[in-house]
């Protein structure tokens, strides 16, 4: 009591105007680091370490600056309005002294922080015992109330300042103390029904939902909830949920599917913490991998083979960015009983989480949840950081492709190579370019290896991965062109990519015969080479220097490289022996519209959204990188409309570029029309000196020579029914 009556809050006003003063220099800071800093790292031509470690270290330390302000600013509104609510429950207090004087009353404070009230007066009034329980009551009410401000905003700074053991916290700003206390109310509110299985009903898990929907992001609340629920009670709590709730439908399916999702967001951003009490938790729930969650542990009878721990964690990782440290820690114990049975790589997999005695079913919607490597590898397409780390290992990248023969998890596998060799995570969009490291051209290159083996390779194109494959293709088309025409070829080939002669040339042959032998895979890899190619054009046509000798030299170089590419993938085509089947013929139609419309929507959006590169970056001044050179509203846009103009089959009648069922003749004129409708439109945008007969007749040379070579190429390494 004496310390807030007599408190001077003078001190803690000055640290608001001091904080006040940080967030308007952060500011500042994060502006110049955002439009100054990483803008000219990412647009800058690194080489050797500088592409691998220094634009990395940039761009994570002007990503620091945004959370600093955010840090900083949630710090100053606490501090200010705990100050204010202290100088309020202050005055107030002593208003409530004086008028207690007034009725000959006295309070004094004793040891320990409490109080004492008694009658200044004898003999005492009538009333006064009265008089003095209610002051009393008074009083330890504006105690509470002050306490309750002091100890929550005690509570929230600290979580703020320790939640990341280096840099800053991100996530949302508070505006006041009592949005930090309320969310970490609700976190404890709700670790309460996760922790009572016995009154635990379907309104409680309806505001379960609700509560984790609306602070789920938030770092205090996720913190805190996961804290307060405890690891090994979360994961016994969904064992439940699924086992109980198994087979709903209609309306109750989709809030259960939004439960999960809730879940796993907010268990998602707990992980960030760097806190002593969280890193406790995420090693506790690593280490309920192998423990078995049974729905309900109080009856055996009831489901005695429950399900795995790895297998419920996996479940709750579909949706959500987790910590990239905590993904690879969890990573590693999770292969290594992935990769425990021995024999051929990857073919025993399926046995590790397939019991005959299993009922479990821990998704609420496709599949049953039963391999973790499906939640994981989910997980992995959302931190591509993380994905980078795993897939860096060779021999797991080898096991996880090989399993996919044998499981189903081709899709989450495919998700996450992308994200691993591109940088982008699954469903992002970005308006920077993101040049590839070494390791991501290395894991590109163990991934085109694999597929590109004469025993098997191909079938790993089969698994609901193959427009991965071709996205991946599409994002690498720098790289792939560089080692299909040799060293001296980067001068034509822009890209500022770490490695860009990292590729094997008979695994890339290989590999786009394989991946275009799939509707969606052959589809993004006509798209990606028509984009880039497109762009080169325009590049070069709108800067001649960047080429230092004869002007038809790149333009060749570029028509030849898109012959070789198109011809190997209609030579992919021709081989299928489609073209006598109007369903397949709609298939593969109905396959480049949706990669057409994807690629479409990456354009008008921004740089690239899974694996997809636009464009190639370069230093030519106005045109540097895709979102400098504003290529996605010009004639990167308009070679992909002509792709996918016209492309409804009527009776197998398709007029459309690279039509199916038209036969390799049509293809091959359908990639020297669309090159030299893309040089036609860099001249008309940029202005040209080069004679448009000349150009024209470059690229009919080029486009036709490397058409000629691809079917050479693939005879050499590849042994086809059209031979």
């Amino acid at each position: 009591m004496e310390a807030l009556r007599h408190g001077n809050f003078a001190t803690l006003g000055t640290a608001v105007e001091d904080w006040t003063g940080v967030i308007r220099r952060l500011t500042e800071m994060e502006k110049r680091s955002r439009d100054d800093l990483r803008s000219k790292a990412n647009k800058a031509n690194w080489a050797g370490v500088n592409a691998a470690v220094s634009r990395e270290f940039i761009n994570r330390t002007a990503g620091e600056f945004s959370d600093a302000v955010k840090q900083a600013t949630s710090i100053r509104n606490i501090l200010r309005d705990v100050r204010g609510e202290l100088v309020g429950y202050r005055d107030e207090l002593n208003r409530v002294i004086d008028r207690g004087w007034d009725k000959h009353l006295s309070v004094v404070g004793t040891k320990g922080g409490g109080f004492t009230v008694y009658v200044n007066v004898h003999p005492e009034p009538d009333g006064s015992r009265e008089a003095m329980t209610l002051l009393r009551d008074e009083i330890q009410g504006i105690l509470t109330k002050a306490t309750e401000s002091d100890s929550t905003a005690g509570r929230a700074l600290k979580a703020l300042a320790n939640h990341a053991e280096y840099g800053f916290s991100g996530g949302p700003v508070y505006k006041d103390r009592d949005a930090a206390a309320d969310a970490m109310k609700a976190a404890d509110e709700m670790a309460k029904i996760v922790k009572d299985p016995e009154r635990r009903t379907g309104a409680d898990l309806a505001k379960l939902n609700d509560r984790l929907k609306r602070y789920g992001q938030d770092p205090l609340f996720s913190e805190r909830f996961a804290l307060a629920a405890g690891p090994k009670e979360t994961l016994q709590f969904w064992a439940e949920v699924t086992d109980r709730y198994a087979g709903v439908k209609g309306n109750q399916l989709h809030e259960l599917q939004d439960l999960q999702k809730s879940l796993s967001l907010t268990l998602a951003a707990a992980t960030y913490s760097d806190s002593a009490p969280m890193k406790e938790w995420k090693s506790d729930l690593i280490n309920e991998g192998t423990s078995n969650f049974r729905a309900d542990p109080a009856n055996p009878i009831k489901g005695p083979i429950g399900a795995l721990g790895f297998q419920v964690i996996s479940s709750l990782m579909g949706q959500g960015k987790y910590d990239s440290e905590f993904l690879e820690d969890y990573g590693k114990k999770l292969l290594k009983s992935d990769m425990a049975p021995s024999g051929a790589v990857g073919m025993h997999t399926n046995d590790v989480w397939t019991s005959p005695d299993q009922s479990a079913d821990l998704v609420f919607g496709k599949g049953n949840g039963r391999d973790p490597l499906i939640g994981f590898m989910s997980a992995l397409s959302h931190n591509a950081e993380a994905s980078i780390s795993v897939f860096d290992d060779k021999s797991t990248l080898d096991h996880v492709l090989q399993s996919t023969k044998y499981t189903d998890r081709g899709e989450s596998v495919g998700r996450a190579l992308e994200a691993a060799v591109s940088g982008f995570e699954f469903g992002s969009v970005s308006n920077e370019p993101s040049p590839h490291s070494a390791t991501q051209v290395e894991i590109m290159r163990n991934v085109m290896n694999a597929v590109a083996q004469p025993s098997g390779g191909a079938e790993l194109v089969d698994k609901a991965i193959g427009a991965n494959f071709g996205h991946m293709a599409s994002g690498y088309m720098p790289e792939i062109s560089q080692a299909l025409t040799g060293r001296g070829s980067d001068s034509i080939f822009l890209t500022n990519s770490a490695d860009p002669q990292g590729l094997d040339k008979s695994d890339v042959e290989r590999f786009l015969y394989a991946v275009a032998q799939d509707d969606g895979g052959r589809a993004a890899i006509r798209l990606g080479e028509t984009i880039y190619t497109s762009s080169l054009l325009e590049a070069h046509i709108s800067d001649p220097s960047l080429f230092r000798g004869e002007e038809s030299i790149p333009i060749k170089a570029i028509a030849i490289n898109a012959g070789l590419v198109q011809g190997i993938v209609g030579h992919a085509t021709a081989d299928l022996e489609i073209s006598g089947s109007l369903e397949a013929q709609k298939k593969e139609n109905e396959a480049l519209k949706s990669q057409g419309d994807l690629y479409k929507a990456i354009a008008s959006a921004g740089v690239g959204m899974g694996a997809v590169a636009l464009a190639p970056q370069h230093l030519s001044g106005q045109m540097v990188g895709a979102a400098g050179g504003g290529f996605f509203g010009g004639i990167v846009g308009l070679a992909v409309d002509r792709m996918m103009s016209g492309r409804e089959v009527d009776d197998a009648l398709d007029e459309s570029l690279y039509a199916s069922g038209k036969g390799l003749a049509h293809a091959q004129e359908s990639v020297v029309s669309q090159t030299q409708d893309a040089a036609k439109d860099a001249v008309t945008r940029h202005g040209s000196e080069i004679p448009e007969d000349s150009r024209a007749y470059w690229i009919l040379e080029g486009v036709n020579s490397g058409w000629t070579r691809s079917d050479q190429v693939l005879e050499d390494i590849h042994a086809r029914p059209s031979a």
